[in-house]
């Protein structure tokens, strides 16, 4: 993948960054599987398993973490 969709992590608030942590998880997918097709496929099947959803909202929280420490945690 050749486009370049993360120029920051810093957000202007904690929503914001939750948001990056999804976009961030969802285009690591992307760059694992990059067929939409595939990913077409399987999204069923993982959307219907609680603990490929368990392990999906892991990969969120890791991210938000780095991103909320990347914001200094929203102090300002």
């Amino acid at each position: 993948m050749a486009d370049q969709w993360l120029n920051s992590m810093v957000t202007d608030n904690a929503q914001e960054g939750f948001d990056l942590a999804i976009k961030m998880a969802r285009m690591g997918v992307k760059y694992t599987q990059p067929s939409d097709e595939i990913r077409g496929q399987l999204r069923p099947v993982y959307g219907t398993d609680a603990n490929a959803l368990i392990a999906s909202s892991h990969v969120i929280a890791v991210n938000f973490q780095t991103v909320a420490a990347a914001n200094n945690y929203w102090r300002k």
